[in-house]
């Protein structure tokens, strides 16, 4: 993990690059976030034994293959614990998870074919809703649940957004929700929906927040 500051004050959240070694933190944190999600819920069964297992199998696997991308990870850090992470899919990547081999075997060994067959309509359904030119992905945000409420995850999106204008490839970011307590905080933050997506008796959110030139040129001045 790379820190962005070397002298701050206890308690002071920090943002920080990921690498390899948060990885471990990184799955506790997005397992958490994701284990009692709609969308998780319906895609993963979790009326069927093994559910919490087949959470942490598809975090497990998401981890690896951005990682494996080498795409933007990034972190909160508040006193040396890292307490939020997002994972952010680049525009040119493009990831259409059905042409990735290997990640579908690992997710059918891990998680089962009717699981890995949900997801991966899932994705695709997202995919078609994408807009052009494309965009930054969001696939993966969570807040450590201790953490939570402390204004942790708006200062991890806003470095997120940050990232994407600095960004001149991408038209903004995306990035979904099956909980709809979360719009309010979304659509505070500008996003504004791309449609719906159904999932049994769930419906899942997709969410765009474009980037404007002027926030780009904005950020290129503060580097």
């Amino acid at each position: 993990m790379s820190q962005g500051s070397q002298n701050r004050k206890a308690s002071e959240p920090v943002v920080v690059r990921l690498d390899a070694t948060a990885t471990n933190e990184a799955r506790s944190i997005l397992y958490h976030a994701y284990r009692n999600e709609p969308t998780f819920q319906y895609l993963f069964d979790h009326r069927r034994p093994g559910y919490d297992q087949r959470i942490r199998a598809t975090i497990r696997e998401l981890i690896d293959l951005y990682l494996g991308f080498e795409q933007e990870s990034i972190g909160v850090m508040v006193d040396d614990t890292l307490v939020a992470v997002a994972f952010i899919g680049d525009p040119e990547l493009r990831m259409n998870l059905a042409d990735q081999f290997s990640w579908r075997i690992r997710m059918v060994l891990t998680t089962g074919f009717a699981s890995t067959r949900r997801y991966l309509d899932y994705h695709e359904k997202i995919r078609r809703l994408l807009p052009q030119p494309l965009a930054h992905q969001l696939p993966l945000m969570g807040v450590n649940p201790k953490y939570q409420n402390r204004g942790y995850g708006r200062l991890l999106l806003k470095a997120v957004e940050k990232l994407c204008a600095e960004n001149p490839r991408g038209s903004g970011l995306v990035l979904d929700t099956g909980n709809s307590r979360y719009l309010p905080f979304y659509e505070s933050e500008g996003f504004r929906s791309l449609g719906k997506i159904q999932l049994g008796d769930y419906e899942d959110h997709v969410l765009f927040r474009e980037v404007h030139a002027d926030s780009k040129a904005a950020a290129s001045a503060q580097n």
